[in-house]
């Protein structure tokens, strides 16, 4: 079928972005699940802190507005919402891009 929902997923290390169905994406969560009901729950930026060990402001470090930011992800693949809050992930991709 065709992609309805991206997810994404960490495995030793590396992060990884898939677009799948509805019925593939809950073949994904049942087939994790018996891992995710075990498994603690970490965030990305405490895998991955800044290189200056700064912490984010909620804005993109001043390197950016936020149109500039979403067309920006909207361009290299990012699902991002006309407002509210931007992901950190896709804040931190546009940083190292920029």
């Amino acid at each position: 079928g065709e992609a309805s929902e991206t997810m994404t997923f960490s495995l030793d290390g590396a992060s990884y972005e898939i677009d799948l169905s509805a019925g593939n994406a809950a073949t994904l969560r049942e087939a994790l699940a018996p891992y995710v009901g075990v498994a603690r729950r970490t965030s990305a930026r405490r895998r991955r802190p800044s290189s200056d060990g700064r912490r984010s402001s909620g804005r993109a470090s001043g390197r950016g507005s936020t149109p500039e930011i979403r067309a920006w992800a909207r361009a290299n693949g990012y699902q991002v919402s006309d407002r509210g809050r931007i992901n950190s992930e896709v804040l931190e991709a546009y940083e190292a891009a920029n």
